[in-house]
């Protein structure tokens, strides 16, 4: 089992708020920090300081943290064409000394789009097929050759598939509640597979799906990882649980059939469930950056009673 941090820094954090929400789960002895890739803040409140790009922050804290890893979840297909994207991330794969991992979707944020004149098609399933194909291609063409695409959406001649990741797999996360095309997508190009924001019924029925998906092209399901996403409530009194979920405009009393909610007993029993249904590894995600004690408690108290 992995226990990651997953943040929504578009809410209103800076990179500093990121640095130290980093640099305090790699003390605490998370596996991972991955943060969201979003350039507009969801819902109402205090916009600033402003959206951070997610492959430049990666970028700062691959340099200023030493064994965690990092990550999107997700970077979205209409933010960069797939040959830049390649490169940002074998680039922070390299500041990192070989700790990045890219989590790749669709996009869905379409006022976001709107905002700053991104173009947001229908129809983006085929773009993300094209992008994680050509990823991939990219990082695996040996050293001296070229890579050619020639697809619907993008073509690339003689790419000199430069720079290569340090890593010789980075790993790639592809999730979402999709029926059909998703599951396929993850069994042909995931390293991961991850679901987010259900229910547990609803997780246990996406592993299944995906597995299937695996079978159905010959690859064997273990070799994928399942994990999960769901936002995070973590106190140690009834007190301190209800003012955190009110900062992030949470209700205790409904949300604790699908979120991870409570106390440290709490917790470690909604992880051992969701481990049952199969799931590797847990993203907590935390949406109040600055609240550091909380995430404090969720390392010194919740951690050490989770599986591994």
């Amino acid at each position: 089992m992995q226990y990651c941090i997953f943040t929504e820094p578009q809410q209103g954090f800076s990179y500093d708020d990121q640095l130290a929400f980093a640099q305090l789960a790699e003390r605490l002895g998370f596996t991972g920090f991955f943060r969201s890739d979003h350039y507009l803040r969801m819902g109402p409140g205090d916009p600033l300081p402003g959206p951070t790009d997610a492959w430049t922050a990666l970028a700062g804290l691959a340099r200023e943290t030493s064994r965690i890893r990092l990550g999107t979840l997700v970077s979205s297909v209409t933010y960069r064409t797939p040959g830049i994207l390649a490169i940002q991330v074998a680039q922070v794969d390299a500041m990192s000394a070989g700790r990045v991992e890219l989590g790749l979707g669709t996009g869905w944020f379409e006022a976001e789009h709107r905002a700053y004149g991104i173009p947001f098609p229908e129809k983006r399933f085929a773009l993300l097929e094209e992008q994680l194909a050509i990823v991939t291609g990219l990082w695996r063409t040996p050293v001296g050759e070229t890579f050619r695409f020639d697809g619907a959406h993008y073509r690339l001649e003689d790419a000199p598939a430069l720079p290569k990741p340090v890593q010789s797999r980075v790993p790639i996360i592809v999730g979402g509640a999709g029926p059909r095309r998703t599951p396929a997508i993850a069994a042909r190009f995931a390293t991961e597979f991850n679901i987010g924001f259900q229910p547990e019924d609803v997780i246990a029925e996406k592993f299944t799906v995906v597995r299937d998906a695996c079978r159905s092209i010959d690859r064997d399901p273990d070799d994928l990882l399942l994990s999960v996403a769901l936002p995070t409530i973590a106190a140690g009194s009834r007190r301190d649980l209800e003012r955190r979920a009110g900062a992030v405009g949470i209700d205790p009393e409904t949300a604790g059939g699908t979120d991870i909610l409570g106390d440290a007993a709490a917790i470690s029993a909604k992880v051992e469930r969701l481990r049952a249904l199969g799931a590797q590894r847990i993203y907590f995600q935390l949406m109040d950056m600055r609240d550091l004690a909380q995430l404090e408690y969720l390392g010194t108290e919740v951690l050490p009673l989770l599986p591994r």
